[in-house]
Order: C-alpha cells, then sequence, then structure tokens
C-alpha cells in the first residue's frame, strides 16, 4: 500500500522549521548552488539510496522540498516506506521564493537561467 503524502504550505513549514524541524532539498547541486533555502540541507534525490538516513525532523517530520515539488512527493513517498516521517512542501523552492521566505543565491546574485 503506497504511503499517504502529506503536504504542507510554505507558511506551514516555516513554522514547522522555527520549531524544530528540518528542511531538506533533494534537487541536484547545480540548482543549489542557484538558489537554495536558508535554512535547507542539500540531500539530492540522485543520492538518496545512499543518504536516506541522514534525513531527520528533529522529532517532527522531515520537510522536503525540490524545484516544484514533484521530486519531493517521491521522496516523500519512499522516506515514508522506509519509516522516515517526511512531509512535501508544495510548489517547491518557487512558492518559497515567491512567498519572500529567506534563501542563499549563487556569487551572481541572480539565478542562472529563468523557469
Amino acid at each position: 500500500m503506497p504511503a499517504e503524502i502529506v503536504d504542507v504550505d510554505v507558511a506551514e513549514a516555516r513554522r514547522r522549521i522555527e520549531a524544530g524541524a528540518r528542511l531538506f532539498d533533494v534537487r541536484e547541486q547545480g540548482e543549489w548552488d542557484e538558489v537554495h533555502a536558508e535554512a535547507a540541507t542539500l540531500v539530492p534525490m540522485s543520492e538518496l539510496v545512499a543518504r536516506w538516513k541522514e534525513i531527520d525532523g528533529g522529532g517532527q517530520p522531515a520537510i522536503i522540498v525540490c524545484h516544484s515539488g514533484g521530486r519531493s512527493a517521491r521522496v516523500v513517498a519512499a522516506l515514508e516506506q522506509s519509516g522516515v516521517p517526511a512531509v512535501n512542501l508544495v510548489g517547491g523552492m518557487v512558492a518559497w521564493e515567491q512567498s519572500g521566505a529567506p534563501v542563499v543565491r549563487d556569487a551572481q546574485g541572480e539565478p542562472r537561467h529563468e523557469h
């Protein structure tokens, strides 16, 4: 039976982070380098099989983010099936940035390409 994926919006994710939950970004290094959430830890989806045990929500479900929410939903399903509580940040980094949540950008200060 597939795990049920729980989606959280940016406001809920930020509340959970303030309460001690951890945010994990599953995009690849190049995407991370362009822009990422200030509070995030990078665990690329391509490395998930080797690194999934690093994902710990700090006593709460881990919050998983990607670019727009598709990859993170798949990662959340895999983590839940492995017994790691996790939730999906709906809208991904697109929604995070649009909300004005804190981000870190590459040295040029702007993304290198438009999405």
